[in-house]
């Protein structure tokens, strides 16, 4: 046997993304590149780890057992890692948070100073659907997560870190030509909704059954990057997080409309799991926020109060 990590890390790109074009394109080389590797990972075993029916491929029994072991090796090899950099007085681990797709917004700025302070760390940030973000927590995949609305069968301890506001908004041209009072616009304009599950179409959805408005039309997307250009391009109305249309509100793609009850105040925190013990990063993390994160509100976030 002579692989490299390399090829090993390659292999378990293929095993996640079931595809050579995806992992490539996750490993940013070219699909050439990894058909390379996997060819000459493979020749060292006389068994095929991956078969290829029609255009898919598939991992075989044994791919998946090598996988296995590959996953085991390259975890020795990252704590050999850690420990070097523990023992040369540098704070050294895995950091992982799961992230709703509107904390995108958020997040970075409250990783930044962290990471960049200690550059022995590696982080995961996972930017999916509040569903998702919730399991990742039962299931205890991840150190943190950020939600602007806490699970309530959950036991966890959390630091706020900012106000979110969400906020009745149209595209600035359609809103332009529309006619008759602000009512109208939940009565005969069509509502872009984000995906059931997601905090924001929750709270959308408890404003206007508050209100016992008729959903003239409803139109679902999946993200929140989608929704704010269905929402300039004029597909229709919606309640979004300000912090994720800020920039389209300067450049007058968006207008805020004001309205009755509006914004709806909710709160961003970073959770974990009550009994969750921390990892010494995870919990320089959280020392890192608690002494930082209002600092880190004043020079990035003064504009949302």
């Amino acid at each position: 046997m002579n692989y490299t990590l390399h090829q090993l890390e390659v292999f378990l790109e293929i095993v996640e993304k079931k595809s050579i074009t995806k992992a490539a394109e996750s490993l940013f080389l070219t699909q050439p590149a990894v058909s390379i590797q996997l060819r000459n990972f493979q020749e060292q075993f006389p068994i095929p780890l991956t078969e290829v029916i029609g255009r898919k491929l598939y991992v075989t029994s044994f791919g998946e057992e090598i996988a296995i072991a590959a996953r085991k090796i390259i975890l020795e090899v990252t704590a050999i890692d850690y420990k070097t950099k523990l023992y040369q007085g540098k704070l050294a681990g895995k950091l992982s948070i799961s992230v709703v797709s509107t904390g995108k917004y958020l997040m970075p700025y409250y990783l930044s100073g962290f990471v960049n302070t200690h550059p022995g760390i590696d982080f995961a940030m996972d930017v999916t659907n509040k569903q998702k973000v919730v399991r990742d927590l039962e299931e205890n995949r991840v150190d943190f997560a950020l939600v602007s609305v806490l699970p309530e069968h959950l036991k966890l301890e959390q630091i706020p870190l900012l106000k979110n506001s969400l906020y009745l908004v149209g595209g600035t041209e359609r809103e332009k030509l529309r006619k008759g009072t602000k009512n109208s616009i939940f009565k005969e304009q069509p509502l872009l909704f984000r995906e059931k599950g997601s905090a924001t179409r929750n709270a959308m959805e408890g404003f206007i059954q508050e209100k016992d408005f008729p959903v003239y039309k409803k139109i679902e997307l999946t993200s929140n990057e989608a929704l704010k250009q269905a929402v300039i391009a004029g597909l229709g109305y919606s309640i979004m997080p300000l912090i994720g249309i800020k920039n389209a509100v300067n450049m007058g793609d968006i207008t805020i409309i004001s309205y009755k009850g509006l914004p709806i105040q909710t709160q961003w925190n970073i959770v974990w799991l009550k009994n969750k013990k921390l990892s010494p990063v995870a919990q320089a993390f959280v020392n890192y926020l608690e002494s930082q994160k209002e600092q880190i509100k004043e020079r990035y976030f003064s504009w949302v109060e």
